[in-house]
């Protein structure tokens, strides 16, 4: 086995680099436009059951309440975004796009009606859904072993898809969850 990465697996870390920090610099670009005007693109997010509010599946991952709120969906999106890389860079890709969808849908579909949902939380629960089912679906050693791990370090979110907290969009949690779930199941092959 080569000491040094073959010029192929230095430009796919290179191109992993490239989506995490695009996605989240986009984040956090919007994040420092929506303070300066007032919060105004914040009525971009989810607004359920509104024809208007549909735009939300699109754009609210990249909206924040405030920077706290994106700091504490940053470095999850990190670890777990570059978790579903790990096998292939075009996962991180098809996941976020199928989480983004089947999340959207699902709280636009049974939120309250005139409350807005906003944050990356919904594609951080995806990707836990993704990781810790991926091993289920797969059956391969590795993916087994992975799935355990994102579940010790991560399982504690699993309580963000009940109801209770107030200003917490559980259902972008839930829906969030099972999108990844859906995309570990469509993209994964068996053996």
């Amino acid at each position: 086995m080569p000491l040094i990465p073959s010029t192929n697996s230095v430009r796919n870390i290179k191109l992993q680099i490239v989506l995490l920090s695009s996605f989240l610099g986009l984040m956090w670009a919007t994040e420092c436009l929506n303070i300066l005007v007032n919060g105004q693109l914040d009525q971009y997010g989810i607004v359920p059951r509104t024809e208007l509010g549909l735009r939300g599946i699109l754009f609210a991952p990249f909206l924040h309440l405030n920077f706290p709120h994106l700091i504490a969906n940053s470095v999850p999106f990190l670890i777990l975004g570059w978790l579903v890389m790990l096998r292939r860079t075009s996962d991180f890709l098809w996941v976020t796009a199928i989480v983004m969808l089947v999340g959207g849908l699902g709280t636009w579909s049974i939120a309250p009606g005139n409350t807005l949902h906003i944050g990356a939380s919904g594609v951080v629960f995806g990707y836990l859904g993704y990781l810790v089912s991926r091993g289920y679906f797969e059956r391969r050693l590795i993916s087994i072993l992975l799935s355990v791990a994102v579940g010790i370090i991560y399982g504690s979110l699993i309580w963000g898809v009940l109801p209770g907290q107030i200003g917490i969009s559980w259902q972008s949690h839930l829906f969030g969850l099972l999108g990844g779930i859906l995309a570990a199941r469509i993209l994964v092959y068996r053996r």
